[in-house]
């Protein structure tokens, strides 16, 4: 009896203390939630209008092909998004079979509307891989077993298919075909490569990189930067850090978005970032300036992927709230 007393005595005591050093940690701070705005800015009017909004994170919208809605991601899945529908527009579930785990906010339909490319982790992986399934969702092929492994853009032809992957350490473009087959490594010297977006007219690579010192898009042949990259061409150089250029399906415009100077990253969401428009670069680069055409609080999510209308008349991005 006196031994059973004794470990009574001493559970709870254990217990206690327990409670006691429980009470001396600090709380988690709690994660921030925001309110998303999904906008589509006017090119001609240089306006915009809110299409949809909730409170949770929406990311990422891509124009359909034929206009009518835009793919957005939300909760690790795939929606669209109808963009003229009367009355309060519903989000409308993509399922995305096996590849659809935890798909994030890289993906876009090819050119001709028929294929829909996604980056997700899966079953197999919890990291970040691309995948490749009909433009409805079926049918989705792992193109990708590398990870981590995120989906950008889209050859004009089909054929291939951008992507940023991190290989010993390094982030670095490369493609692979939407045929299948091995990736193949596009760039070799930046220490941050990501974002490579094809021209509409299929003879360049754009891509943002750390590799100036600062956030700069950049661009390269189609087939690649070469040995040591020698054929990749800086095209920003102000103050600002650039990422993610998107062109317009008529070739005319580079959109890029621009963080603050210093920003390190586009994991952040902050007050500040800007959306900029200059003429599209020829053959022969040019200094290029980058107007400003809004200022609002975002990051990621906001436009990481192409987003322009298929007349090139409008786009698409999301604006954050902190909810507090």
């Amino acid at each position: 009896m006196r031994t059973r007393t004794m470990y009574q005595a001493l559970a709870a005591a254990l217990l206690l203390a327990g409670a006691a050093k429980a009470q001396q940690r600090p709380a988690a701070a709690p994660q921030q939630r925001y309110h998303s705005k999904v906008t589509v800015y006017d090119l001609a009017a240089r306006s915009t209008r809110v299409v949809y909004q909730a409170d949770q994170v929406v990311e990422a919208p891509n124009w359909s092909r034929d206009g009518r809605f835009l793919l957005i991601n939300t909760g690790g899945s795939l929606y669209r998004l109808p963009v003229n529908a009367p009355g309060e527009p519903k989000l409308e579930k993509i399922e995305l079979g096996e590849g659809g785990h935890r798909a994030n906010n890289d993906h876009d339909f090819s050119r001709d509307g028929k294929w829909l490319a996604f980056s997700a982790s899966s079953t197999a992986s919890r990291q970040s891989q691309v995948w490749l399934a009909h433009a409805d969702g079926s049918g989705a092929k792992l193109m990708t077993p590398a990870a981590p492994s995120y989906f950008h853009g889209w050859s004009p032809d089909g054929r291939w298919l951008a992507f940023v992957g991190q290989r010993d350490g390094k982030f670095a473009l490369f493609r692979v075909a939407a045929a299948g087959g091995a990736e193949q490594r596009l760039t070799s010297k930046g220490a941050y490569d990501d974002g490579p977006e094809y021209t509409p007219d299929g003879k360049w690579i754009y891509f943002n990189s750390d590799r100036s010192g600062n956030w700069d898009i950049w661009r390269i042949p189609a087939e690649g930067g070469g040995a040591d990259d020698v054929k990749a061409e800086q095209v920003t150089s102000d103050e600002l850090e650039d990422w993610f250029p998107h062109f317009s399906p008529n070739g005319k415009w580079m959109l890029v978005f621009s963080f603050p100077k210093g920003t390190k990253t586009h994991n952040d969401k902050m007050e500040g970032v800007a959306l900029r428009l200059a003429p599209a670069p020829g053959k022969k680069l040019k200094p290029v300036k980058l107007d400003v055409l809004s200022k609002f609080f975002g990051g990621q999510g906001t436009i990481n992927v192409n987003s322009w209308s298929p007349d090139s008349k409008q786009f698409a991005f999301v604006v954050y709230e902190p909810i507090r």
